[in-house]
């Protein structure tokens, strides 16, 4: 059926804020282990940058999700967020996550992020 969307997948994810930031504090070179040069330098411009770096982890924890996989089957770096220029969030898939997502069949992508003073939460679907 012509223009019919099939899900591939769905995972959400969920991190405790105040515990990620706990865990910065304690490792800041994690911050460059689990994000993307572009992340950092757009969480570098923000007077607190936890919530969206702890959103960003939980859409890598999602993707996982979505893809079927667990911690080890991709880099942290192969995915990433990006936003356009209304400011809606994109997934970029690139490396072992890439190869894993065309073997599922995924050809698109959807995410949705957000957040309050104690979590982060994260819905990734797979098309």
């Amino acid at each position: 059926m012509a223009g019919v969307s099939v899900m591939r997948g769905l995972g959400v994810d969920a991190v405790d804020v105040p515990r990620f930031r706990d865990v910065l504090a304690r490792n800041p070179r994690l911050v460059t282990r689990l994000f993307t040069a572009a992340e950092r330098e757009s969480a570098e411009r923000r007077a607190d940058a936890t919530h969206m770096l702890a959103a960003r982890f939980a859409v890598r924890e999602a993707t996982m999700k979505a893809l079927g996989v667990g911690l080890g089957a991709f880099d942290f770096h192969d995915v990433s967020v990006s936003s356009d220029a209304t400011g809606r969030p994109r997934l970029l898939v690139s490396g072992r996550a890439a190869q894993l997502a065309a073997s599922r069949g995924v050809q698109q992508w959807h995410v949705s992020i957000t957040h309050t003073d104690q979590t982060a939460i994260a819905v990734v679907a797979a098309n």
